[in-house]
């Protein structure tokens, strides 16, 4: 992963500043404290570290305890490449190829880790935090050749903080007590703000991150081993360390509502806080004001990017003021959503369990903490999940545990509708809040309704698309339709499959019939996938070569499916025409992305390093990339959902957009005669009235509704 900057969030969220530090170009034993002087004021102020060193202890970060429990509370992040010390017999062991690398260097740190006393063991504890909470990285530098004597023994560290300044330091003192506090040490100083040091830190910058992406001659550098891992986060503290609080003075963070004053961070309190600078739009609060007039029940309807997530934390800190609610049940459809809302629940002081993927990493972390609320040891219990596993085992057994003060938030509850998922919902939890931007299923009134019965009905106010906008939420957009004609061979699978459509609702009477959903899917594929939108790319992008923070839509918007091949080709064809054949930077971004490459694509998106994203299904719900400017829409889903939850997702704002501009690749359905027009004419009537309804909301209102005339007046439906 590399942080050669950081991320919008943490910009926005800056904190005190490298450059107010008066810091001198050396720091020698006979003249300074170390740790006082140097170490602990340059980490109240930095969000990322950087440490390449020799020896590494955790009576490191006990004496510097400070320092680093700012970094901890300003959400700050940590990388560390230390050198492991191998017996002979572990190098005996590399060599002769009996045990891998990996194994012998976790053999080593587990024995080590198996002799410490507790007083080691709490130190171990700011350590372990930093790991449970995914905050701090470490790997391990060995020699390639395990014959070699000597060990990596360089010392490099390098902090930053939210306004991008770069402070580097190199010398003889260790990551440890004794280096910072016992021996005689010196340590060179270079300032990016100073003339004369911008070459060396661009150089030490280089030579750490070649060192992370093992790129250097003669090393290998290793991920820190599994094994050794889960023991260290075995000795993570169950409240967080005990540490000095130091004031921090915030600025105010980004975020999808409006801010006041600014004002002093406290340290992560893990029971809901609202924070100080969060001011409520007056839509939130009304909603607030109604779901707590419902008895503690409904379905916030707001539009995508209009602040769902900080409206029902903010719910959730009131219940706590209220009524001292215990505990915050959170369910996502998917892996990324957790994240994002693990970072959100970090702004109101909490501290969460995430419970998905391999359940042995989450279920006895659960178990304890439920006893511990239960027991009155620990105040406040957040887990966020995925639907996924909450339909499995290891979760549903602890279902009952919960305590009676529980409020469960379904995000994108739309999905939990779906029968197997909504068999699976807790009936225990009293407590309950479904947010969405689009609550009703398409083409499932027995899930909408299962949906409602569960969470509660919708709630007024409804937060659309138009609201948002005039609210600010969301910004203003120019708005291009492309009409898009089918080839010769499409038309005749289109004629066919609308003739068999039309013997389908004959047969059923009307539209909710599987048959019918069926053939309606196919005609979406065969729309989604028309040949003749690539062609329409290229139009569009040959007078764009320029352009950055562009996202391209592809795919038949189905997200419950599995990706479809039709699909998938489209996908891989927009991703060859725009790379290789325009040479526009781009990446795709799917589902089967792992999280970890989503979050470097994401963050050079967001820095323009990459100038595009070829996206299919995993940006239709919660991801939140606000930085795109342009969208390019292949596939126009006819599923409702997805047309809210793209639009919205494209018209998010941020600090660098003051407008977005969307192309909507639209298929003209062909002429099939008299006997299908009435069919046509019924089943276009729907999609056609959104798109006219996103043409009227759009800066440039009367050229986009011109371009749908054509349209319109070919089915005879200029009456929308």
């Amino acid at each position: 992963m590399e942080w050669g900057t950081l991320d919008a969030e943490r910009r926005g969220a800056a904190f005190l500043n490298l450059k107010d530090l008066d810091l001198r170009n050396q720091y020698r034993s006979d003249r300074h404290n170390l740790l006082e002087d140097f170490y602990i004021p340059c980490l109240e102020r930095s969000l990322t570290y950087d440490r390449a060193v020799g020896f590494f202890s955790s009576t490191s970060l006990a004496a510097a305890a400070r320092g680093v429990s700012a970094l901890i509370r300003c959400g700050g992040r940590m990388r560390l490449i230390a050198s492991p010390h191998l017996s002979q017999e572990d190098a005996d062991a590399i060599a002769q190829g009996l045990r891998q690398r990996e194994e012998a260097v976790a053999a080593v740190l587990l024995h080590e880790l198996e002799q410490l006393d507790q007083l080691a063991s709490d130190r171990l504890g700011y350590l372990a935090w930093l790991l449970s909470k995914e905050l701090l990285e470490i790997k391990l530098a060995v020699h390639q050749d395990p014959y070699q004597r000597g060990i990596y023994h360089e010392k490099l560290g390098i902090l930053r903080d939210a306004d991008d300044n770069i402070v580097v330091f190199t010398g003889s003192a260790n990551e440890s007590a004794s280096g910072m506090i016992d021996n005689f040490e010196c340590v060179d100083v270079f300032r990016s703000w100073r003339s004369g040091d911008d070459e060396r830190i661009a150089e030490k910058v280089e030579d750490f991150q070649r060192l992370w992406q093992n790129q250097t001659p003669t090393l290998e550098v290793l991920e820190f081993p599994e094994a050794a891992r889960r023991s260290l986060l075995r000795l993570c503290p169950a409240q967080f360390p005990t540490l000095e609080r130091t004031e921090i003075k915030s600025r105010e963070p980004q975020g999808d509502y409006s801010l006041s004053v600014s004002s002093s961070a406290n340290s992560p309190s893990f029971y809901p806080v609202t924070p100080a600078w969060l001011e409520l739009r007056s839509y939130q609060q009304q909603a607030i004001a109604n779901w707590f007039a419902n008895q503690g029940r409904g379905t916030l309807k707001m539009a995508t990017g209009s602040g769902k997530t900080i409206t029902a934390l903010a719910i959730a800190a009131e219940l706590y003021e209220k009524i001292q609610l215990q505990a915050l049940l959170v369910v996502c459809p998917y892996r990324h959503l957790v994240k994002q809302w693990a970072r959100e629940c970090q702004k109101f002081g909490l501290a969460p369990v995430l419970a998905f993927e391999n359940v042995r990493s989450w279920q006895s972390l659960l178990s304890t903490q439920l006893y511990n609320v239960r027991s009155g040891h620990q105040p406040f219990l957040t887990v966020i999940t995925t639907n996924a596993t909450l339909m499995g085992q290891g979760l549903q057994s602890q279902l009952p545990f919960f305590p009676q003060k529980t409020l469960i938030v379904g995000d994108e509850a739309h999905n939990l509708g779906a029968q197997k998922l909504e068999a699976k919902l807790p009936r225990g939890i009293g407590l309950r809040l479904g947010l969405s931007a689009t609550p009703e299923r398409y083409f499932d009134d027995r899930g909408t309704q299962a949906l409602f019965d569960y969470f509660g009905a919708v709630l007024e106010p409804e937060f659309t698309l138009r609201d948002a906008i005039q609210e600010g939420a969301l910004v203003h957009y120019l708005y291009y339709p492309i009409l898009v004609e089918l080839t010769e061979p499409e038309i005749e699978i289109y004629a066919d499959l609308t003739s068999r459509i039309g013997r389908a609702i004959a047969i059923g009477g009307d539209e909710d019939n599987d048959s019918l959903t069926a053939l309606l899917m196919q005609r979406s594929r065969l729309i989604g996938a028309a040949e003749n939108k690539l062609e329409a790319l290229r139009e569009i992008m040959r007078s764009r070569l320029d352009t950055t923070h562009t996202l391209f839509y592809c795919g038949d918007g189905s997200v419950e499916d599995d990706l479809s091949e039709e699909s998938q080709r489209q996908l891989e064809a927009v991703a060859q025409i725009l790379g290789k054949e325009m040479g526009y930077g781009v990446a795709t971004y799917t589902a089967e992305t792992p999280l970890d490459e989503r979050e470097d694509l994401r963050r050079e998106f967001e820095l323009g390093q990459l100038p595009g994203l070829v996206a299919i299904r995993c940006l239709d719900e919660g991801v939140d990339i606000p930085a795109i400017q342009t969208a390019v829409i292949l596939a126009s889903s006819g599923n409702p959902r997805q047309f809210v939850q793209r639009r919205g997702r494209i018209l998010r704002s941020h600090p660098n957009k003051q407008r977005a501009t969307l192309f909507d690749m639209i298929v003209l359905p062909p002429d099939l005669g008299r006997e299908t027009l009435v069919i046509e004419r019924n089943l276009l009537r729907k999609e056609l009235r959104r798109f006219v309804e996103f043409a009227d909301l759009a800066d440039n209102a009367g050229e986009a509704r011109v371009k749908l005339l054509a349209l319109q007046d070919r089915y005879g439906l200029l009456d929308l």
